[in-house]
């Protein structure tokens, strides 16, 4: 993996890019952009590389022919603050700046906290994103806006049936409203995972394969 700072004013923050073993710049490569749980916040520019794609990753290199950004949120800060949006936007902005990215093929999925902040990152970027996969997320805006952006972008959300940390209720309302406004969506409920439905829908085969070939129109 290779790192990458992010500085917005005075704050600076971490990130870190995946490049899989026969990365070669002569052709442009897939694009996943990955946000952490609470648990993995902090400024060591590390800890977000731990759970969730990138512990998939570390057991199935082979499924992830592509390059996966992962930033971290500062303790205490959540995904959907605007420092945070601003540190996202610097580290795609770095990533494509240094390495080869097919534009068409820019997705984004995050997990708990992170499953948030894909809906709210997506609703703000409907143009960027060829695919949206939340984990175990939910709306922190439900407005007619915000669901009808992202009602315009290939969607695919999971949530555990027996999680009490994050209600499934929260994943399915906006799995219902996306529906209501048109968009094309996905919705995957586990028995039996509790809050951790992150190592299931990670660990599907299927699914990183179905974010991988959505392409932006």
């Amino acid at each position: 993996m290779a790192s990458m700072k992010t500085s917005v004013g005075d704050d600076q923050r971490g990130a870190m890019v995946y490049l899989p073993e026969n990365y070669d710049p002569g052709h442009a490569w897939p694009l996943i952009v990955f946000l952490h749980g609470a648990g993995e916040r902090g400024n060591d520019g590390v800890k977000q590389t731990t759970v969730g794609l990138p512990a998939a990753i570390k057991k199935n290199p082979e499924r992830f022919p592509c390059l996966v950004l992962m930033p971290q949120c500062a303790s205490g800060d959540n995904w959907w603050s605007a420092t945070a949006k601003s540190h996202i936007d610097k580290a795609i902005e770095h990533t494509f700046e240094s390495y080869n990215v097919d534009r068409t093929r820019i997705s984004l999925t995050g997990l708990s906290l992170g499953g948030f902040g894909a809906f709210a990152y997506g609703a703000d970027h409907p143009e960027l994103f060829s695919a949206i996969m939340p984990v175990c997320g939910g709306g922190i805006a439900r407005d007619a806006a915000t669901i009808a952006k992202l009602a315009t972008t290939p969607m695919r959300v999971f949530h555990g049936a027996d999680d009490s940390v994050v209600s499934p209720r929260m994943s399915r309302d906006m799995v219902a409203a996306i529906t209501a406004a048109g968009g094309t969506i996905q919705y995957t409920e586990y028995p039996d995972t509790k809050h951790n439905s992150w190592d299931q829908a990670y660990g599907d085969p299927e699914a990183i394969a179905w974010l991988l070939a959505q392409r932006s129109k």
